[in-house]
Order: C-alpha cells, then sequence, then structure tokens
C-alpha cells in the first residue's frame, strides 16, 4: 500500500524594528512587537485556527487514519504563547487523538548546524524538544533541520543525538536517477533513516493550487490523489513537505484550498492509498539506499542549496560576525542576553538580505519587510554592534574566551563551594539547638 506522509512547518520570526546607527548603545531593545502581533494574530486567525480545526475533524471522519506531522520552531511557539494562546490549545487538541507527531528542530529556526565547532547546534535541538515536551507532553524522536538543510556530516550529528529519522529535500542534483518516494538512510551513519521530499506535487499544492495559468488547473482532490497512484508501484512513500501557511494564507480560503484538503482521504481510500507520520514510515520500512550529500542542500529556491542565505557577502559577513560572539553569550546566564541571541540567530534575518533575482527573487522580496536586501543588512548589523557591545559589557574583551571560560568556571566552583559550608554551618547550629538528653534529664 503507498503511503503518504503529511508535513507542515511552522515558523515565525521576531521581526526587528527600524533600528538605526544613533540607536547603538541607547536602545537594547530591537523587536517591532506591533508587527509580530499583527503577522501572528492574522496567520493564527487564517490559516493555524482553520486548518488545525479542518484536521481534527479529518481525523475524527476518518476514525484517525487520517495522520500528519509538524515542526514549530521554539521562537514561532514563543509568539503564539504571548498572541494568540488558543493556536496552543487547538494543537494540544491535535494531540489528543494520536494521530499527530511533532518533529525536532533547532529552537531558533537558525543555521547552527552550519558551525561544526560548537555545540550551539545540539543545545538548540534540546531547547526545542523540551519546548515540546512540556507544552503537549511528547517527545520527537524524528528531526527536521530549519528549512531542510541536510549533509552527510548533518545527519551523522542528529544520529549521534538519538533520532530513528530525518526529514530532507529530494534535491535532483543528489538523487541523479533515484526517486524521492522512498526511504533512504544517511551515508555517513546508515542508522539514521530519511525521508525526502517530493518537491514536485508539494509545490503544486504550496504554489500552484489558484495559479490559472498552470495547465493542471484546477488541482482537484481526486486528481492529485490519482497522480500518487499512479507513481510506479515499488515508490511506496510520497512525502509532502509544505508551510502551514499554505492553507489560508498563501493559498486564501477563497482559492477552495481547506475543502481541497478535506476531500483527499476520501479519494486516498477508494485508491488505496493510507497516511502515515514520519515515525510510522521509519518503523515500517527498511532503507533502499544511502544518500550521498557532501554539501549541504535545503528546499529553497532552483539551486536546493544554502544561497538564500548565504549566498553573498552581506549575508556572510553577518553569519561570521554573529558566531564570532556565540561562545561569550553561551558563557553567559543573562535571560535576557541569551533571549536576544536565539532571537537573532533566526535563518529569516539573513533570507532578508538575498541579492537573488528572477523568480527566486520574487519570492525573497515576498517575505522580507524591508525595501532592499542592503536595508535588511544595515539594520541587522546596527542591531548585532548593540548586542555585541552588551556582551563585551560583561565580559571584558581584553580577556581571550579560554581564559574567561577558565575564570567563571572557578567562580562557579567556589560558588558551589560556599553554599555546601553554608549548608554544613545550618546544619550543625540546628545540632547546637537541638536540646541533649541530659538537659532533659536535667529539667526533669
Amino acid at each position: 500500500m503507498k503511503s503518504v506522509c503529511f508535513y507542515f512547518q511552522i515558523h515565525q520570526p521576531f521581526r526587528l524594528k527600524r533600528y538605526r546607527f544613533f540607536d547603538i548603545g541607547n536602545d537594547h531593545y530591537y523587536y517591532d512587537d506591533y508587527n509580530n502581533e499583527e503577522i501572528i494574530t492574522r496567520i493564527a486567525r487564517n490559516c493555524y485556527l482553520p486548518a488545525n480545526n479542518t484536521i481534527l475533524q479529518m481525523i475524527k471522519d476518518t476514525k484517525g487514519k487520517f495522520r500528519v506531522a509538524y515542526s514549530i520552531s521554539g521562537i514561532a511557539l514563543e509568539q503564539m504563547e504571548l498572541y494568540a494562546p488558543e493556536v496552543i490549545d487547538s494543537f494540544k487538541e491535535l494531540t489528543k487523538t494520536g494521530c499527530v507527531e511533532f518533529l525536532a528542530e533547532t529552537y531558533a529556526h537558525s543555521l547552527s548546524s552550519l558551525r561544526d565547532d560548537t555545540d550551539e547546534f545540539e543545545k538548540q535541538v534540546k531547547t526545542h524538544m523540551k519546548k515540546i515536551e512540556n507544552l503537549f507532553g511528547v517527545k520527537p524522536t524524528v528531526f527536521r533541520n530549519t528549512e531542510l538543510i541536510y549533509s552527510d556530516e548533518i545527519g551523522e550529528r542528529v544520529a549521534n543525538m538519538g533520532f530513528k529519522g530525518m526529514l530532507t529535500e529530494g534535491a535532483k542534483h543528489v538523487l541523479g536517477w533515484k526517486s524521492p518516494n522512498y526511504v533512504y538512510c544517511c551515508a555517513n551513519n546508515p542508522r539514521l533513516k530519511l525521508l525526502l521530499k517530493n518537491f514536485k506535487l508539494s509545490d503544486d499544492v504550496t504554489f500552484r493550487f489558484s495559479d490559472w495559468s498552470w495547465n493542471q488547473y484546477p488541482l482537484t482532490a481526486d486528481k492529485f490523489m490519482g497522480w500518487i497512484k499512479d507513481t510506479p508501484d515499488t515508490e511506496d512513500v510520497v512525502s509532502l513537505f509544505m508551510n502551514y501557511e499554505t492553507f489560508g494564507e498563501l493559498q486564501s480560503a477563497g482559492t477552495g484550498i481547506f475543502e481541497f484538503l478535506k476531500a483527499l482521504p476520501y479519494f486516498a481510500d477508494q485508491m488505496g492509498i493510507d497516511f502515515q507520520t514520519p515515525s510510522q514510515i521509519f518503523s515500517s520500512r527498511k532503507p533502499i539506499d544511502q544518500i550521498n550529500a557532501p554539501y549541504p542542500i535545503s528546499w529553497a529556491d532552483e539551486e536546493r542549496d544554502l544561497s538564500a542565505w548565504l549566498g553573498n557577502e552581506l549575508q556572510r559577513s553577518a553569519f561570521d560576525k554573529l558566531n564570532a560572539i556565540g561562545e561569550r553569550v553561551r558563557l553567559s546566564n543573562d535571560k535576557r542576553l541569551l533571549q536576544d541571541w536565539y532571537y537573532l540567530q533566526s535563518s529569516d534575518h539573513f533570507y532578508y538580505m538575498s541579492t537573488k533575482y528572477f523568480s527566486d527573487g520574487a519570492v525573497h522580496s515576498h517575505f522580507s519587510p524591508y525595501d532592499t536586501p542592503f536595508d535588511a543588512f544595515t539594520n541587522y548589523m546596527n542591531v548585532l554592534s548593540d548586542f555585541i557591545a552588551r556582551v563585551n559589557a560583561c565580559f571584558p574583551e581584553g580577556v581571550d574566551n579560554e581564559e574567561l571560560n577558565s575564570l567563571l568556571q572557578t567562580i562557579e566552583a567556589q560558588g558551589r563551594l560556599i553554599e555546601e559550608l553554608q549548608d554544613k554551618c545550618a546544619k550543625l547550629e540546628a545540632q547546637k539547638k537541638k536540646p541533649t538528653k541530659s538537659s532533659k534529664s536535667a529539667k526533669a
């Protein structure tokens, strides 16, 4: 039987306010609260709530046969808690059905997996898993990296963290003649199973659903499931990975996108197709081959590489300057500093700086709040300059990281010793106040 694996990405960054050169050193709050609240509440109204209600009803109507997976960044969850807590409640209702799987990812939807000289990547994944467990009571066992970024080295790191599987892009330059409609494994660690996005069928829904100039318009549920049925019999897994905003935001309710979604299980049942989560697929199928990805791939743009975020000098300069301060930030216990560190790592900030043109450039400009990539770069670097000054104010620049780390460890050890001595003193004081047997008999 063929299985469809639906996975939806949900992420919204904390967008930066207009931060000018003269704000550096004077204003340490970087975020556009009005814009962030307006966007998350609008998307919640148009997409998250109606889509969650639709999927909940589909699960009930099919008696649990319809199943989906979500990857929600920690930063998106924070914004839902702040501005749209009813969305969190609707996800909890979906969790109760047992038909929804939550995937692990980087907390900040960051590019931290691209740096192998720190453990920032592993820390963010653990923080994200803790957030998912606290909110929904489930522990993720499958990983999905920011924007489906994957390489052999990243796969090996993910396997070493204990995940049984990972999702990534079915990039043509990696697959070659192979089909994305199978389970594969990591070349560096075959224990890690891989599911690959069928980008043709996924993009038919995300980008072409309401395109009148498309030669397959209109896209109906029976036609779409028919395409899946018509894939070769041996290709038994079709992975449909897309942004959740496809439903109600990128494709408005007026296009019929929700009706299309509701009808999928009916035609799938008629054609002998079922729906499974990534965990179910990994548990029931063995890899047919390994995927070799010596260089990182992603699901962005025509190239399916990192050029959407690190393709020009502006992006690389900002990325390097941010990460140069990382070791000192990780030594800090300042909650505000650590929070800003996460928010500034969101991959969106680098995406806005892209100078790509033609069809890919149109996509970048659609999602950017800036007039030009240079505006995005200037604004981000102003914020980053103030952030770096705050970090250096906590830890003197003249002390190198190794010496600073040793000093902080010494201070921490001394703090623990002081606590132990204080506990001993308290116990001795308590013993002195206790009446002895001889004093009791003397009173008698």
